[in-house]
């Protein structure tokens, strides 16, 4: 498989290292000084590319992508503003897209965890609930995408949550999410039940990238020869 890399700091170095051992060839590398790259012939013979960069830029790379045919994977959140007018483009013209807030398998399966436990907890609103999320401090966004995820579940299954926030607000209709960034921790999520008498917790810790480099080259040898939005429920039929 021919990868190109958008975004070459540590997660696509590490992106490169595993798609090498498994036998892909990276054929081209775009970061923040050599985006005219996008229109280059070899960027364009790219069977997949796989996107890593910043909130800012991420919507102009999808773009460029499309328009040289080339299929995307991305990890880059802080743009979801904007995830109508992808969803669009690969309905209207065909393209490719492939999102996740979390590449990490094991985050999967939290998020699977999470959506399960949310549906038991809905009948016992004696549990208040709240999410927490620590990151290293070059993390750009604040929640973390794989807090908005999670979030989104709990409010979706949870009928006394209707909103998240990043504050208390008194208003028990809110998720509160503590976001903290500190070191260079890369990445731990909790989700909490707490009543009078006891409390409930979930929790996922990252020890390294490398479980999220290893599922978005998987990301990227399941979205070759596919056409539309595709997500780690397609990837890995986790259902709902």
């Amino acid at each position: 498989m021919k990868i190109a890399l958008i975004g070459y700091g540590k997660m696509g170095k590490t992106i490169e290292m595993i798609a090498l051992e498994r036998g892909h060839e990276i054929v081209s590398i775009i970061d923040v000084d050599n985006r005219a790259d996008f229109h280059s012939e070899t960027f364009a013979n790219a069977d997949v590319a796989i996107e890593f960069s910043a909130p800012a830029t991420a919507f102009d790379n999808f773009t460029a992508c499309f328009a040289a045919n080339v299929p995307v994977v991305s990890g880059t959140t802080g743009w979801l503003g904007r995830m109508d007018e992808v969803r669009s483009m690969c309905e209207r013209e065909g393209k490719t897209f492939f999102y996740a807030s979390n590449y990490s398998i094991g985050v999967n399966l939290f998020f699977a965890v999470n959506r399960y436990l949310a549906r038991l907890m809905n009948g016992f609103p004696a549990y208040d609930v709240h999410l927490s999320e620590t990151h290293h401090i070059h993390k750009l966004d604040a929640p973390s995408g794989t807090a908005l995820t999670l979030a989104d579940d709990l409010i979706a299954q949870l009928d006394r949550k209707k909103q998240w926030t990043l504050r208390e607000t008194g208003n028990s209709t809110d998720l509160v999410i503590n976001a903290i960034r500190e070191g260079e921790v890369p990445g731990i999520h909790e989700v909490t039940y707490e009543s009078d008498i006891d409390y409930i917790q979930i929790k996922h810790s990252a020890k390294n990238r490398a479980g999220f480099a290893l599922g978005a080259v998987l990301a990227a040898e399941f979205t070759v020869g596919k056409k539309g939005w595709l997500g780690m429920e397609d990837l890995l039929q986790l259902g709902n």
